[in-house]
């Protein structure tokens, strides 16, 4: 008999049902894989899927929950290196090119979900909002403590640069975008002085 909770105490189904859409959300696009095909894969009932999430929309939300905590955990780690806040600016900007080479090639799946989510007032798009303006956030307290100069302008071109990318590694192939990410978000925040 399969466990019904993880190790961390949360349902393994849900965890199960979450792993499974996030995979294929991302893979096919949100809209191209239905809630049958979720519930068949993660191998649980239909009322289980509705007991943990009572609408797709619910679980796309909980999916982007998903890829927002791995995003936030990477900055967690990179500040808890202890690294001066010069050489921060410099890991985070690493830590971003990692993550499109392992975690996102085919684009961001903020920008994937809110492309098939075009109304404004959707959980869907108000939960990418809210990412997008931790991540803007983030970026310009990390560029601050390092002082570098406009950090929030920084924060918002190194926001757009990330963008484009996510979009063009998944376009042209990372080997070829990861060089000139790396150099312009260098260049953006001064740490090629």
């Amino acid at each position: 008999m399969a466990a019904r909770t993880t190790p961390t105490g949360a349902s393994a189904a849900r965890e199960r049902l979450l792993r499974t859409a996030t995979e294929l959300f991302y893979r096919e696009g949100i809209h191209a894989v239905g809630v049958d095909r979720i519930i068949a894969e993660a191998g649980v009932t239909r009322a289980t899927f509705y007991r943990h999430f009572p609408s797709k929309e619910d679980l796309v939300e909980a999916y982007l929950g998903v890829e927002d905590a791995n995003i936030r955990g990477a900055f967690d780690a990179a500040e808890a290196s202890g690294a001066e806040p010069r050489q921060l600016v410099g890991l985070v900007i690493e830590g971003l090119a990692d993550d499109v080479a392992r975690n996102h090639t085919r684009g961001c799946p903020f920008i994937n979900a809110a492309a098939e989510y075009p109304d404004p007032d959707s959980g869907v798009r108000r939960t990418v909002g809210e990412h997008r303006e931790w991540f803007r956030s983030e970026l310009e307290t990390v560029l601050a403590a390092a002082e570098v100069e406009a950090p929030e302008q920084a924060a918002a071109q190194l926001v757009l640069l990330r963008d484009a990318a996510m979009v063009g590694g998944y376009l042209d192939g990372w080997e070829r975008v990861r060089p000139a990410f790396i150099a312009a978000a260098t260049r953006t925040v001064g740490l090629d002085r």
